[in-house]
């Protein structure tokens, strides 16, 4: 797999993108491969969530995160939805493989903890089949507004 960072319009298939990285990565000398699935949660009187994604800050994060994996003899992995995605399905897998299990545990949690504070993705609630832009639950990004 050329590309670590996957985007897909609507829900990931979970067990498809697990398995193509495990069977990719199992033969690689790496002693853990850790992963972090997120799933929709049916909560608020939502049917799911819509996201929007700024692609060329996200592969930039992303690609500091590889620098920073790979500092550890690491590499990270990343799928996101772009579009609606609804409840108990997912919209974001995360990775870490490493030769050692610590290394992928510490870097799993920080890695998703970034991600939820930095990646440019804006989040909606679908309501009524409607989105609805989900901003008691976005973060900004330092420097950016919004347009109204």
């Amino acid at each position: 797999m050329e590309d670590k960072l996957i985007l897909c319009d609507g829900p990931l298939d979970v067990n498809k993108i697990n398995s193509q990285w495990f069977d990719e990565f199992k033969d690689s000398n790496f002693g853990a491969i850790i992963t972090f699935n997120g799933v929709v949660r049916d909560e608020n009187g939502i049917d799911g969530l819509s996201f929007d994604i700024y692609e060329p800050i996200l592969k930039s994060w992303f690609d500091s995160w590889q620098k920073k994996a790979n500092e550890k003899n690491a590499i990270v992995l990343m799928a996101h939805s772009r579009g609606d995605v609804l409840n108990h399905e997912s919209s974001y897998i995360a990775a870490v493989c490493s030769p050692k299990r610590r290394v992928a545990l510490e870097m799993i949690d920080e890695f998703v903890e970034d991600f939820k504070a930095k990646a440019p993705i804006w989040k909606y609630d679908i309501i009524d089949g409607k989105r609805v832009y989900a901003k008691d639950r976005s973060t900004a990004i330092n420097g950016a507004g919004l347009l109204n």
